[in-house]
């Protein structure tokens, strides 16, 4: 029996992307089929480069494959083309055109480093490949100039009216703490912030992104809400730290994003556990479980947990994330999957929120 190209799809069409609850030739990530004899070469586009199911799908790829009849050798080529979320790329003349999906980074109280999520969640879709830019919109405890190593360097404007973000680890950073001196107070009111806010999301020259990562200040504040009424986002994601008082600001947290129709992806529980540096004894400081409870209670997914450890906090004081100074550490590995579910879960979002290309057979 002869292989046809529309074998291979029958096959392919079989094989379910597990983020998307669709299969790959309705997605659209079949690509460049090449049947030669009993022979064939297609391209794989996972709609991510941080996909947290590649091996199920290459497995299942690879035993649909199998599977046709006459087909003795096969060659899968793999790659990823990240789309746009429903929310992540505003129509033209919006306020991001080129970005496709917008990341928000939340929590309920200070002091359960968000910052130090963002930082490496950025740096983590970076090391995959992707095209990120880092926002910090935290304006008052703005700590990303000093966990991406830039310090007090100055962003430059090439026309006057726009500012080029400083580059760190493969990605594009901004932060109001570039723009104003260390010691400097920022004591302003909701319109004040909203105007700053929307200066360092319009006026900089942010270019193609595949995600922008947002680190909000912690609360339910103005911050999230004039962004909530001028960007749409592809969603958020809360940090917590397993204790109680911190989950109840958790839920806070979740009913805001909720009223302001932001869908949340999910919960991110930090400071899990402490491991001691010296005989790797793991201790429940702050408890633990509590994030992967109330994404339950919530009925939504939990994106992991990364210990405490010494390496986190050394990484961000000097300006090294910890997902690339220490690569290889059980915290750079946390931090890694964290990245990949959320990575999976905002291509899911966008998959409920536009229609799919469907591939046909030439």
């Amino acid at each position: 029996m002869s292989v046809s190209e529309a074998s291979i799809l029958a096959a392919m069409s079989k094989v379910i992307d597990p983020e998307l609850h669709v299969d790959l030739v309705k997605a659209g990530m079949v690509k460049d089929i090449r049947v030669s004899g009993d022979t064939v070469k297609l391209k794989i586009e996972l709609t991510t480069p941080a996909c947290p199911m590649k091996a199920k799908i290459q497995a299942d790829s690879e035993a649909a494959l199998k599977a046709v009849p006459g087909l003795k050798s096969f060659d899968i080529e793999w790659g990823a083309q990240v789309r746009a979320s429903g929310g992540g790329a505003p129509p033209p003349g919006g306020l991001l055109p080129k970005v496709k999906n917008i990341i928000l980074v939340g929590a309920g109280k200070g002091g359960v480093g968000k910052s130090t999520v963002a930082v490496n969640l950025a740096a983590a879709l970076a090391q995959h490949g992707a095209k990120v830019g880092l926002l910090d919109a935290d304006f008052y405890g703005p700590s990303i100039p000093l966990m991406t190593g830039l310090g007090e360097k100055k962003p430059v404007s090439p026309d006057g009216k726009s500012l080029d973000p400083l580059i760190a680890h493969g990605m594009k950073v901004m932060s109001i703490g570039f723009l104003v001196e260390a010691d400097q107070a920022l004591i302003w009111r909701g319109p004040m912030l909203h105007g700053a806010l929307m200066q360092l999301v319009r006026d900089v020259n942010w270019g193609e992104l595949d995600y922008l990562v947002l680190d909000l200040p912690p609360g339910t504040g103005d911050v999230a809400l004039s962004l909530s009424q001028s960007i749409r986002a592809a969603g958020a994601v809360l940090v917590t730290t397993p204790q109680d008082v911190a989950l109840a600001d958790v839920v806070r947290a979740k009913q805001m994003f909720d009223k302001v129709h932001i869908p949340v992806l999910g919960i991110v529980e930090n400071m899990s556990q402490f491991v001691c540096p010296n005989c790797s004894h793991v201790t429940p400081i702050f408890n633990h479980g509590g994030g992967r409870k109330a994404a339950e209670m919530f009925g939504i997914p939990f994106l992991g947990e990364v210990p405490l450890d010494l390496k986190v906090r050394v990484s961000g004081d000097s300006g090294v994330p910890v997902v690339i100074g220490a690569k290889d550490s059980l915290e750079a590995k946390a931090f890694q999957e964290v990245a990949r579910n959320i990575a999976g879960r905002v291509s899911a979002q966008g998959a409920k929120s536009m229609p799919l290309p469907v591939v046909q057979a030439r």
